[in-house]
């Protein structure tokens, strides 16, 4: 376990998660608010953990798990994540849609937040999302994130929408 909320436990990703992955990945809400990961398979799933696992060795964070407490069912990612094209790690985060408008967004991204400038250290985090993604706006600004305007990535066709913890 590496964060519990009120609600919410935040853990690292395991080989025994590739079902739930798959799942989310694949998901309508996943690919059209997020992007298709190309995960189509259980060896998809494995491949993205072992991403993710390799990240969390790198830089000490990355994509958690989030599992309701009360029940233990996986429920979504949440985290923070050193993606190229940004100089501060994001915060980031995707739930399956049966989960959605229970604000399990808001609570774990608050604390990856409180987690990543805390107990990290870490001045500065940002965010991104798809311009048109209006729940996942709402989340990030009432955590306290600022809309610093429009970024593109590199190798992305398109801008997203950014977000930062640094003032005006």
């Amino acid at each position: 376990m590496i964060l519990a909320t009120e609600r919410l436990i935040l853990s690292e990703l395991t080989a025994e998660d590739a079902p739930f992955i798959l799942e989310l990945l694949m998901s309508r809400g996943f690919r059209e608010n997020i992007g298709d990961r190309g995960v189509r398979d259980l060896d998809g799933a494995k491949s993205y953990i072992e991403r993710a696992q390799a990240g969390y060795a790198a830089n000490g964070f990355g994509l958690w798990r989030c599992d309701i407490t009360a029940t233990g069912e996986a429920a979504g990612l949440c985290g923070l994540v050193k993606r190229d094209g940004l100089q501060h790690p994001d915060v980031g985060y995707a739930f399956l849609e049966a989960f959605w408008g229970r604000g399990y967004a808001s609570e774990s991204a608050a604390a990856s937040l409180a987690y990543g400038r805390g107990t990290l250290g870490l001045p500065v985090i940002v965010a991104i999302t798809t311009p048109a993604n209006l729940g996942s706006i709402a989340v990030l600004k009432k955590i306290g994130l600022r809309n610093a305007g429009l970024m593109r990535l590199p190798g992305y066709d398109h801008d997203s929408a950014y977000f930062t913890t640094e003032p005006a």
